[in-house]
């Protein structure tokens, strides 16, 4: 199984990803928390990438493309994986297609969790992460809804894209999304 999780800042996609990837016996790959160690471990592409995040910034498509052919890469991720926080924008979905055709692999589905503006700022605020200050925060939520909805209707139209609403509680969210699975 080869899945993308799609969602605003809060919406829950870390405690879904935990979960799927532990039922799936697949790897989740956080490109959010592997892009902040390679940050702290100094690798080329972390410093590459390191001004963009700690603004709250995306990180531009040609890093970003690089650093996930580099963890799709990995042999451990070859019979499966879960990508989260990436793609971000309509040309990295593009881009990851390409890079799966050239890999001989393919995307089962994209994962949306649906939650409104208010409800991602207040769970982003309640998390203790260093970067979610509250302008930080803002700034991502902008972001998510100017570059990453219109990523909705590129799965969307290719028949890869499970709407789930994020409001309902961690254990609905991820029957609803067992159910679509199936």
């Amino acid at each position: 199984m080869r899945l993308v999780i799609l969602g605003g800042p809060g919406a829950g996609k870390g405690t879904q990803a935990k979960l799927l990837c532990s039922d799936l016996g697949i790897p989740c790959l956080d490109m959010g928390q592997i892009l902040r160690q390679r940050i702290i471990s100094d690798t080329e592409l972390g410093q590459q990438a390191k001004p963009y995040v700690e603004k709250g910034e995306l990180v531009p498509d040609e890093i970003m493309i690089q650093f996930v052919r580099q963890q799709l890469l990995d042999p451990n991720v070859g019979q499966g994986w879960l990508l989260d926080g990436y793609p971000r924008t309509a040309f990295q979905a593009e881009e990851l297609d390409f890079l799966l055709e050239d890999l001989e692999q393919k995307l089962n589905w994209a994962i949306y969790f649906n939650v409104p503006e208010m409800v991602l700022k207040r769970r982003s605020l309640a998390r203790s992460r260093a970067d979610d200050q509250l302008g930080i925060i803002e700034r991502r939520i902008e972001l998510f809804y100017q570059r990453t909805v219109p990523i909705l209707e590129y799965y969307e139209l290719t028949n890869r894209l499970l709407d789930i609403n994020g409001e309902q509680s961690p254990e609905q969210i991820y029957q609803e999304i067992c159910q679509r699975l199936k």
